[in-house]
């Protein structure tokens, strides 16, 4: 399927989407509205709303904290996940011991270590940063030990074989394995370090996009809560095509689905 087939086919269901919405909120349906305006909003409502922020400006500023808060988390849960992942791997004994506490911290709720961080670092930007990363790491951490630990047994054997130092298997045996899973990762954290922000800013702060939620919800703005949520969505739609981009060109030798280089 060409590029612009699955294009079309992906814009194609949103317009549905949006056309069945519009008209399930304003058209009376055997005498009753389906999803009332008041609850539910309206596409129309919710694009001039958009439109209003741009336009006004408003919404600049929230967006860029947001997005610092977001690139913070996600660099450094990401970076972080992926050094102590590799030594995890390479290391048996260590992640043997360290296996309970990892799994222990895993399995804490998020939303119970948002006051915890805003606590700790107050309402600024890096409580949301710490929450996005407790959320970042473990996805990083948990694809790139086990694709470090899946590498064939049979090509470290020959790379042995040839003389490779633990340096030259770790360039080019290790990484190029654990780089498909680290990106595999990465398209899903990319989600979650911007959630993290956003949590954290409905939780308790002064700006960002969550922030701006929470307000138009004060006021029982749905429209205003619609359009926080249609921008968060193009927001972490941006940022994964760079990843996407980034991963294009670290994977250029991995084959493609269609089997072309």
């Amino acid at each position: 399927m060409s590029r612009v087939t699955l294009l079309s086919l992906q814009l194609l269901v949103a317009a549905v989407c949006l056309v069945l919405w519009q008209t399930l909120s304003t058209v009376p349906v055997f005498g009753k509205i389906l999803l009332p305006p008041f609850f539910f909003s309206n596409p129309v409502d919710v694009f001039e709303q958009i439109v209003k922020w741009f336009v006004s400006g408003v919404i600049w500023k929230h967006l860029w904290i947001t997005l610092v808060e977001s690139i913070l988390a996600f660099a450094i849960g990401s970076l972080g996940g992926v050094l102590i992942g590799f030594w995890f791997a390479r290391q048996p004994l260590v992640a043997a011991v360290f296996d309970p506490y990892v799994k222990m911290v895993n399995a804490l709720p998020r939303v119970v270590l948002a006051p915890i961080f805003a606590l700790w670092l107050g309402l600024g930007i890096w409580s949301k940063v710490a929450l996005g990363v407790t959320l970042v790491f473990f996805i990083v951490f948990f694809n790139v030990y086990q694709g470090v630990k899946e590498v064939s047994r049979t090509v470290l054997d020959n790379g042995r074989m040839l003389g490779m130092s633990e340096r030259q298997l770790m360039q080019h045996v290790y990484w190029p394995s654990a780089l498909s899973w680290m990106f595999s990762s990465l398209h899903t954290s990319v989600g979650f370090a911007v959630v993290g922000a956003v949590v954290g800013e409905y939780l308790g702060s002064a700006a960002g996009l969550g922030y701006l939620i929470q307000q138009a919800e004060g006021v029982f703005d749905v429209a205003g809560v619609f359009a926080g949520m249609f921008v968060l969505s193009a927001f972490v739609i941006l940022i994964d095509f760079g990843v996407t981009l980034v991963e294009r060109r670290l994977l250029v030798w991995r084959p493609t689905v269609d089997g072309r280089g």
